[in-house]
Formats: C-alpha cells, structure tokens, sequence
C-alpha cells in the first residue's frame, strides 16, 4: 500500500523502535587497530598526520595494548619500521625483526590479544618499493620468495595471523606453501587482494617511512578505475588458499566491497586507511564535523557494504562506545 496507509516515518519515531529495526550493527569486534613499532626504548613518537597515532618501542607498543585490550580491543595489525633496510626486504624474515619482538612482547602480557602482522617490504627496502628491484620494477617472482620466508618468521614469533599487503601475483600460494611447510596448517592467511594504488595512502608513509624512493607503485597496486579486476583478483587469492580477502581502501571502493561480499562466500575485509583518517581528524580540528558522528557513521557504512572485518585508527577512539 502507498501513503497515507503506508508512513515509513512511524517506525523512526522512537529510539527503541529505531534500535529495533537497524539493519546494520557495527560491534567492538568487527574493529582491528593498525599499530606502528619500531626499534629503540621508551619512544613514542607522534605521527604529525595522523593525531593520536605513533610509532611506538615495543616496551610502549605492549603497553599500549594492554590500554587497548582493557577498551575491548580484540585485534591489532603491527607495522614494522626497522633500524636498517636492505635491497630486497630480506631483513624482516629475521627472528629479531622488529615486528617478530613486538609480537612475542604483545601476546606474553596480552596472550588473548589477536595480533595480525602485515607481511611487505616496502618499510624494509632502501628503495621503499615492495620487493626486489630488476630492471627498474618490482620483481615478482623473487619477491614472493621472501614474503613466504617473512611470513614463515612472523609466525614462528607467534603471530595469529599473516596479512600480505604486496600486491605480488602467487604471494598467497608461496606463503600458504610455506606456512604448511613449518607446520602452520592451522594459521589463517588475510590476503589485501585488492589494494588499489591509491592517493589515500599518504599519511601511513610518513609513519611507516615507506614512501617509494622513485616512481610509484601502479604496476603492482590496482588501478582506481578498476572494479572487475577486483573481482578476478579475489578469486585468485581464494583459490591460492587465502581464508579472507581485504579490499584497500575502504571509502571510495564501497561499490567493490558490495560486490566482494556478494559474489564470494568467504569473510571479507575493508581498511578504512589513514588519509581517510586524517581526513575526519583535520575537519574535526576545524570545526566543521562532529567527529564523534562522522566515525560512527563511515565504520557503519562499510560494514553496511558489506566488510566483516575493519581495519581502522578510529577503532581507539569509537571502540568504548559499540
């Protein structure tokens, strides 16, 4: 029936019957927190773009933890800014990687804590690209040789999960051949399978000191413009054994997320990434946005596309409230 008989507005006149009826829940456990480690004692350094971010020692990262388990943090993603980088990125498959010691810290005072331990060079490399340079481009194939071999060493450290981030073809199969090679059958692997090479990504490169040091990296992140090749993209990581799949970032590829979720039977991810971060956090400087509003509602829209899991630097802020 149409108006009169039919007034939607009946059921948005209460809070109760709002509450009732909302078709999205946005829960503290969809949420993960992107942290940043790097060597050193005592050190928290602030990440200028990113307010209320920092690179932290591992004494002040396992801290901070603890801090963000008591809010009902569940999970954190560890980035890695190491002492010294190399040509390939070799040096993050050490046992005394930065990231391997701030994961044995994290899980000896948090043991509950969920730590996924992003798996990429571009933090490592002199050159700040994502692998192994040959004839001025990433290489692919030596490339996944190491992200298996860093991937192998984060697990041994203890992590709960291994997240690729590379954008390398084949990287999910090296790594999950690898992990079963250790004895790690069991340990899941989130694959950002489509991570596109994105403007939005600025702020994360000033804390993770991996901006590339010449060139971009279009000829390995996806092209903005493209959604179909998400598509094929996901599939491949599924069929290489990924048990989630990520799509990076998160607000301007709703439309991709949507249709991840709708074409694929397996959970899904999204990274609300830094310079969407930061954008809501220099508006609410200003003035111009209540940013207690703004955060709720981006975290809801993403999990309204359809993502199970978000990745966000909101996720301090807004956990308390969920």
């Amino acid at each position: 029936m149409s108006f009169p008989v039919t007034r939607l507005r009946r059921l948005r006149k209460s809070a109760a019957t709002r509450n009732m009826i909302r078709e999205t829940m946005l829960r503290g456990a969809n949420l993960v927190m992107p942290l940043f480690v790097r060597h050193g004692k005592n050190i928290s350094n602030p990440v200028g773009s990113m307010p209320g971010n920092y690179q932290f020692s591992v004494d002040r990262l396992t801290e901070h933890c603890s801090m963000l388990a008591g809010k009902g943090v569940q999970a954190v993603l560890l980035f890695g800014i190491p002492d010294q980088k190399d040509e390939t990125g070799e040096i993050a498959s050490s046992p005394d990687g930065i990231v391997q010691q701030a994961i044995r810290s994290v899980k000896k005072e948090n043991p509950e804590m969920f730590v996924i331990a992003d798996v990429c060079n571009c933090e490592y490399t002199v050159h700040g690209h994502c692998g192994t340079i040959l004839s001025g481009d990433v290489d692919n194939d030596s490339t996944i040789a190491t992200l298996a071999r860093q991937s192998a060493s984060l697990a041994e450290a203890g992590a709960d999960m291994i997240a690729p981030s590379d954008m390398m073809d084949g990287r999910v199969a090296a790594i999950r051949k690898e992990l079963d090679s250790k004895g790690f059958h069991n340990l899941p692997v989130m694959s950002y399978s489509a991570k596109y090479s994105s403007a939005f990504y600025g702020p994360f490169r000033e804390a993770a000191e991996s901006a590339p040091k010449f060139g971009d990296r279009a000829t390995y992140q996806m092209d903005p413009a493209n959604k179909d090749e998400a598509l094929r993209e996901i599939g491949l990581d599924i069929e290489e054994g990924a048990d989630i799949v990520m799509v990076k970032p998160a607000l301007s590829y709703l439309d991709v997320i949507n249709e991840v979720k709708s074409n694929f039977n397996i959970p899904v991810a999204a990274y609300n990434v830094s310079g969407e971060f930061s954008m809501v956090k220099a508006a609410a400087e200003k003035g111009w946005i209540d940013e207690r509003r703004i955060v709720r509602e981006i975290l809801t829209s993403i999990k309204r596309a359809g993502a199970d899991i978000i990745i966000s630097y909101h996720t301090q802020d807004i956990i308390t409230e969920l």
